[in-house]
């Protein structure tokens, strides 16, 4: 990945966004010279530094797994941004529209797992993260187990295990403080995505000006 200095991330918060895990972009190469590539939610592992997650039986890219590396790509908070937004651009007009965005890219070997044990756990600890904010969580144990059995039959278990880890957040640091803080001024009067973005910035401080 291109990675200017002012768009790298402390290792701390690389380490926070890993253990979030996400929704990602998993790409494998293929025999042929290509790449199979399969949008999923992955989860983090911290006891094996891995990303875990499962793939529909049918889906040839769990064949892949071996020694060739893959990469999950989780993409973060992004938004367009408009010249706009620059005081500066009243200094000659010199700006040009750009996008800021995070994106975190993990580096690994793939692994396949068809154990139905680690299957039923997998989906267990997937289903309670992202039922833990509701206020009446559903749990796998809600379903009949016959049908558990049988749905878990139709997936395969996958594990990116990690050699690295590569974090980038293109927030407008390579702007003056000002135009950083008309960036977040203007994003949060917008859409979802962009206060979204607006306020991890604000977060990160890139408001000030």
């Amino acid at each position: 990945m291109y990675l200017p200095k002012q768009f790298e991330v402390p290792a701390g918060d690389v380490a926070v966004a890993l253990s979030r895990g996400g929704f990602a972009h998993l790409v494998t190469p293929v025999p042929d010279g290509g790449l199979e590539v399969t949008s999923l939610p992955l989860l983090y592992d911290a006891d094996n530094h891995a990303l875990i997650g499962h793939l529909a039986r049918p889906n040839p890219q769990w064949h892949y797994a071996g020694d060739a590396e893959s990469v999950a790509i989780i993409p973060g908070v992004d938004a367009y941004v408009t010249p706009s937004y620059y005081p500066s651009k009243q200094d000659g007009g010199k700006t040009v529209p750009t996008w800021n965005y995070e994106t975190l890219t993990v580096h690994g070997r793939l692994r396949a797992h068809d154990d139905p044990e680690w299957l039923l756990d997998h989906v267990t600890r997937l289903t309670d993260r992202h039922e833990a904010c509701r206020a009446q969580p559903w749990r796998v144990t809600d379903a009949p187990e016959r049908f558990v059995r049988a749905q878990l039959r139709a997936i395969v278990g996958i594990e990116l295990v990690i050699s690295r880890v590569v974090a980038k957040a293109k927030l407008s640091q390579n702007r003056t403080a000002p135009d950083r803080a008309g960036v977040v001024r203007g994003l949060a009067g917008g859409s979802r995505p962009e206060q979204e973005t607006a306020a991890r910035m604000a977060a990160l401080g890139l408001d000030r000006g």
